[in-house]
């Protein structure tokens, strides 16, 4: 009888990839880390990138020392021509700190987010009173500086930015220790 032998360098591990989100604007680019915690507006995010569904689209609201905010068309009716609603997934671990991402809704009793409409809080201090009102999904891990000049550009009565400052949203695959690299710790 003869047995084979298997050398353990051999046989190759699988090294962990993560998906994370990529917004990439006129102002630059800022990474997601998109919380497992909050799987349908995980998995909804990762959809609409893939089929670049924001790739025409803008930060269409920037109020500084709040939120910067864009995804759903750019009209008056917003959030009429979400592709669809998610229900909320709110987690008390969660909070809307500086750099995070959440999913925008309108005043529905349900408080369903809006499949394409989302934000990153521009506030440094957080802001409290949407922590258990809106869902958050993710956190910015790189970009803060894009953050900070998306959120100075100069803006209309409405808080629409004067000049455009269009999406390009993406997957990217990183490992743990990219994500290291950029000072994200798992």
């Amino acid at each position: 009888m003869v047995f084979g032998l298997i050398s353990c360098s051999s046989l190759k591990k699988k090294t962990q990839v993560y998906s994370v989100g990529q917004i990439i604007t006129n102002h630059g680019e800022m990474l997601i880390w998109l919380y497992d915690e909050t799987p349908n507006h995980k998995k909804s995010f990762i959809k609409l990138a893939r089929e670049n569904y924001w790739d025409s689209l803008s930060f269409n609201r920037v109020i500084k020392d709040f939120v910067i905010q864009g995804g759903c068309p750019d009209t008056p009716e917003g959030f009429g021509n979400s592709p669809y609603l998610i229900e909320p997934e709110f987690n008390k671990d969660l909070r809307h700190v500086y750099g995070t991402v959440g999913a925008g809704r309108d005043r529905n009793p349900d408080k369903l987010s809006a499949g394409c409409q989302f934000y990153i809080v521009h506030d440094k201090n957080g802001i409290k009173r949407l922590d258990g009102d809106y869902t958050i999904f993710g956190r910015v891990i790189k970009g803060l500086d894009v953050l900070e000049r998306i959120a100075s550009v100069p803006t209309d009565s409405l808080d629409t930015p004067i000049n455009p400052v269009n999406l390009d949203v993406n997957i990217i695959m990183l490992t743990k220790n990219q994500l290291a690299e950029l000072g994200f710790g798992m």
